[in-house]
């Protein structure tokens, strides 16, 4: 019927001049093509006393007061319990232990809402938010339709998210003389869950989420690490960003909602690994189990690892292999986790194994600006005379075929998180009439990229790569430098091999000791040789990392190296 009544009307449009009406909910007409909404009202026969008559009727809205669409009483810490089975059932399907989700991350999760106390306890926190939620409740209808007027009203000028600012949404507190409810959201204990915490407790955020994942991956010494996780999570394969799309349709997500479960950000190595040890400490787990040199985990073989995805030669093993034993970080004490102990480490199991390659890589070409280069005159030499044997590693070429790989993949990076969409396609404010603006919206930005890729002449974003523990793959003979042998690098000495090199220069002569600063050593680029950089950037690449956490490390494995060169030269300044 309302077809017909738009097929009547057959003025071109003013902004497009097309001729393709159709009729909104309040029975004016928008133009369909470019979503033009105009003041012209449906005619509507009307069988009055007077015959023949026309009379235009224009729906003002409806004189009853709309009331909110049927939904649950949701919980916020149901929220997050969706979300964590969802990640759970994703990083399963990308081949994770069957005991992840059951055995382990549901028991840890049971813990926390014990000790919050949310659950599994004699008064649950939910209770009392519950209580403080039917008291609200008494407000009158006025007040709550004002209320949701003013929310709605300032949700609508923020198209860009979909969402109420957080300075919009605090005009609504207890103070407010609008009403006397505290916040204005779907769940029950949005309010109350935003309140200051109690010294010691940790409250759940979408952050914490991934740090019960990670926490669950480390109790099964699984082969994913905390920068894997965490790309995985940048590339769709985990449910994160936009993680409420999938909530059940009745449980409404608006208001004081958003500030908890909407992201505006990706999650960050160090915010993450932090949260991962407060929340072993806070659930007081017991220790875990041991990191041998079989696990995934130990350094020897994470550095084999990020040998090959570095495209280094595989000689290289051995001389990491030297570093882990002599400095000690593959100990089982060293690597395995104790919550219960504060003086244990927290280690950083990728960022451990690059800094290691990294000293490798100092240890045999200095990387100084000038060295390497020298060594790689020599190693052109003698590919060029085409000796039997495997080809000598030559670090110029491996420096031009790897930037290059790195240029394209850094480009194809930044381009998708430039393009990235952080809207969801499921708006935030779950009312009738909104929805079909917000769709109406979304629609009209669709079709305008559109336009704009077939003006520009760019080709469509790609689907999301399956997943995959390498970002740089070398299969081409003349790319790969796994096989290349060491030799020219490397001198006799008695049985064993040492390097030409007899030089070393450490990124920092004293490690930065106090607590309040946080880091270890302090970087700044210009400080440091260019080869260093780009090692360091390359492996920043790899692991999604800031280039100063690995420098840090990397500080720390050289002191462990050179503690006894140290100490005696410490001695003799003071002397």
């Amino acid at each position: 019927m309302e077809e017909e009544d738009a097929r009547d009307y057959n003025e071109p449009c003013v902004q497009c001049s097309d001729i393709n009406w159709g009729l909104t909910e309040e029975g004016k007409f928008y133009c369909r093509s470019c979503h033009n909404v105009i003041e012209r009202t449906r005619e509507v026969i009307t069988g009055d006393a007077t015959t023949n008559a026309r009379a235009q009727s224009i729906s003002r809205g409806l004189k009853k007061k709309k009331k909110l669409e049927s939904s649950w009483e949701w919980y916020i810490c149901e929220g997050f319990q969706f979300i964590l089975s969802k990640q759970a059932d994703a990083l399963q399907a990308l081949g994770v232990s069957s005991q992840f989700k059951d055995d382990v991350l549901w028991k840890f999760w049971r813990i926390y809402l014990q000790k919050s106390p949310q659950a599994y306890c004699d008064k649950p926190r939910r209770e009392v938010a519950r209580d403080i939620s039917t008291t609200c409740d008494s407000d009158t209808d006025v007040d709550r339709e004002l209320e949701i007027t003013r929310i709605i009203g300032l949700a609508s000028s923020a198209s860009d998210t979909d969402v109420v600012s957080e300075s919009s949404m605090g005009g609504f507190s207890s103070t407010s003389n609008l009403s006397g409810k505290s916040f204005w959201s779907g769940s029950v204990d949005a309010g109350s869950y935003l309140q200051k915490m109690k010294k010691g407790e940790i409250r759940m955020s979408m952050p914490m989420t991934l740090a019960f994942c990670y926490l669950a991956l480390l109790w099964l010494r699984e082969s994913i690490t905390l920068s894997h996780l965490l790309r995985l999570v940048m590339d769709g394969h985990i449910p994160y960003l936009n993680a409420y799309k999938d909530f059940p349709e009745e449980m409404k997500v608006y208001g004081t909602d958003c500030k908890i479960f909407y992201v505006k950000s990706w999650p960050a190595y160090e915010d993450v690994h932090e949260k991962t040890q407060a929340l072993a400490v806070y659930l007081k787990l017991p220790c875990f189990p041991d990191i041998a040199e079989g696990s995934f985990l130990h350094p020897n073989i994470l550095c084999m690892k990020y040998l090959m995805e570095a495209n280094l030669p595989d000689d290289m093993h051995k001389w990491a292999c030297r570093v882990v034993k002599k400095t000690g970080v593959g100990e089982m004490d060293f690597l395995t986790l104790r919550p219960e102990n504060k003086s244990a480490q927290n280690v950083k199991y990728d960022i451990l194994a690059v800094a290691v390659v990294i000293v490798v890589l100092k240890m045999l070409f200095l990387l100084d600006d000038h060295y390497e280069w020298l060594l790689a005159d020599y190693a052109e030499e003698r590919n060029k005379r085409k000796e039997e044997g495997c080809p000598v590693f030559d670090i110029r070429k491996w420096y031009l075929v790897v930037k290059n790989a790195l240029d394209v993949e850094q480009k194809k990076f930044n381009e998708g998180r430039i393009r990235h969409l952080w809207r969801c396609e499921k708006p935030l404010l779950f009312f009738v009439h909104e929805t079909y603006a917000f769709l109406k919206k979304r629609q009209m930005v669709v079709d305008l990229q559109r336009q704009f890729r077939t003006l520009s002449g760019s080709v469509e974003p790609a689907e999301k790569r399956s997943p995959s523990s390498f970002q740089l793959n070398w299969t081409e003979e003349v790319d790969c430098f796994h096989g290349h042998s060491l030799v020219g690098i490397l001198q006799p000495k008695g049985d064993t091999l040492t390097t030409l090199n007899r030089k070393y220069w450490l990124c920092t002569t004293a490690l930065c000791k106090r607590k309040t600063c946080g880091h270890l050593a302090y970087f700044k680029e210009s400080n440091f040789p260019h080869s260093y950089q780009f090692v360091l950037n390359l492996f920043s690449f790899i692991l999604r990392v800031k280039p100063s956490l690995i420098h840090e490390e990397v500080c720390a494995i050289e002191h462990k190296l050179f503690y006894t060169e140290l100490r005696k030269k410490s001695i003799l300044s003071k002397v």
